[in-house]
């Protein structure tokens, strides 16, 4: 039933404007909730494959949520590398901006909910577009 739901392009009744915001939020602000697990990309993974035939507004900005989560991953994949290609010296440069991204990235999250809420568009900086 849910693999009909998320494949059938006119899945369900379209959503309503406040709808619309709501999910849209819940794609951007939902990522605390799943990054307590170190996974912050499963909410907006899940928000786009169950509202990406019903809502334009929910897709586009689950997906820039989740491109973003996703480009939070590479950074912090390449951050672990360079710290054990250096032999831990690396950590010296690399925690300074781990905290600075950290909260940057916060910012951004929080920012884009906002726009949300209010019906707008939001673009993360700095993030690779993987999923369209």
């Amino acid at each position: 039933m849910l693999h009909w739901i998320m494949s059938t392009p006119n899945a369900g009744s379209s959503l309503s404007a406040s709808e619309e915001r709501t999910w849209a939020m819940v794609a951007h602000i939902g990522v605390f909730v799943a990054a307590w697990f170190a996974m912050g990309f499963l909410c907006p993974l899940v928000v786009w494959l169950v509202y990406r035939h019903r809502s334009d507004f929910v897709r586009r900005h689950a997906l820039e949520s989740l491109n973003f989560q996703l480009s939070l991953l590479i950074y912090t994949a390449i951050a672990v590398v360079l710290i054990l290609i250096t032999f831990g010296l690396g950590v010296l440069i690399i925690i300074p901006l781990i905290v600075i991204g950290a909260v940057a990235a916060v910012v951004f999250i929080v920012l884009a909910t906002i726009a949300a809420s209010s019906g707008n568009e939001y673009r993360y900086p700095l993030t690779i577009r993987l999923v369209r």
